[in-house]
């Protein structure tokens, strides 16, 4: 029989094997909440207002002292070189504005941003359209502009506190696979600036799921590029809109396609949210998760496998309008 000495000896030891071979805590134990911040539809009319009102943004978003990515979506580009508003179609008789006005517009959000910030709040403002085809601009035309007036927002910028960035809102249901292919193919050979991709994955398939089709013709592999594929610059902040977390399992079922077929899991930056522009609308069907669900289910969908696992999820934002 060993002496007491000796058990002591042999039971540290083993213990101290014990956690050696012990393995890791799951990522989601080291990735927690950050926090979200507002993201804006944008409905300028041509007018000073469009300027004043993004002054006004600017400023209250600094006044949060929260830090993160925050996006303006200015809606749909259509032919030749304008902008229509976020939520209509071609038929719709609502204000097109020159698309370079979105410089305006983010110099003058800047600017408010600077004059507000007391805290040393730090944030990216992404830029962002939609990829709804009906504008009668070729894709490779619309995304090279959108480079273009990316780049030069950057370059108005009025501090040093914000990095402009582009953002695209592409949905299956709003154009062929092979519009958007080619617009984020022109928009990341114009610039390597990065673009958010704020996408959904409508129709695509869940874990589980032997199907790779999603809506309006598009596969998993158009999903992928979308958000991930098309270059380093592209990282996803897919809308985790349904309080189900179907959402959330779909892009989980695209990041595993990624890893599987392109060494390649979803480069996820968070998730997007709406639950503002849904208070101030109304009209949403289990459609109105809040910042910290819709960035909690995107996590928890992720981590439930080890190909698709993140150890940083950095952005959680927040759609309303203006």
């Amino acid at each position: 029989m060993p002496a007491p000495t000796t058990r002591l000896v042999c039971t540290l030891t083993a213990a101290a094997t014990a956690l050696t071979l012990a393995p890791p805590p799951p990522a989601a134990a080291h990735t927690a909440y950050p926090g979200h911040t507002t993201s804006r539809y944008i409905t300028a009319d041509g007018t000073p207002e469009d300027t004043t009102r993004a002054r006004d943004a600017g400023c209250a978003d600094a006044e949060t002292g929260q830090d993160g990515l925050r996006i303006l979506f200015l809606g749909t580009q259509e032919h030749p070189d304008r902008l229509r508003h976020p939520g209509t179609t071609a038929r719709t008789s609502t204000p097109r504005i020159p698309a370079d006005t979105a410089t305006d517009i983010a110099a003058a959000y800047a600017t408010g941003f600077r004059d507000c910030n007391t805290t040393d709040t730090t944030t990216r403002l992404a830029l962002g359209v939609n990829n709804k085809d009906d504008g009668g601009i070729d894709p490779a035309t619309a995304g090279a502009a959108w480079a273009d007036i990316v780049d030069t927002a950057a370059r108005r910028a009025a501090t040093p506190a914000i990095t402009v960035t582009g953002a695209l809102d592409a949905e299956p249901s709003w154009s062929t696979p092979a519009w958007a292919r080619a617009w984020i193919d022109a928009y990341t050979h114009t610039t390597d600036r990065r673009l958010y991709a704020a996408n959904s994955a409508g129709g695509c398939p869940t874990p589980g799921q032997n199907s790779t089709t999603c809506n309006n013709g598009w596969t998993v592999a158009d999903v992928h590029h979308l958000a991930t594929g098309a270059a380093p610059t592209v990282h996803a902040l897919p809308q985790i809109y349904r309080t189900d977390g179907i959402q959330a399992r779909q892009w989980a079922a695209i990041s595993a396609w990624g890893a599987h077929h392109r060494d390649q899991p979803l480069r996820a930056a968070g998730a997007l949210s709406q639950h503002t522009a849904c208070t101030q609308r109304g009209g949403c069907q289990r459609t109105d998760n809040t910042p910290r669900q819709a960035w909690t289910q995107l996590r928890d969908a992720l981590n439930d496998r080890e190909a698709t696992r993140v150890t940083r999820l950095p952005y959680a934002s927040d759609m309303r309008w203006p």
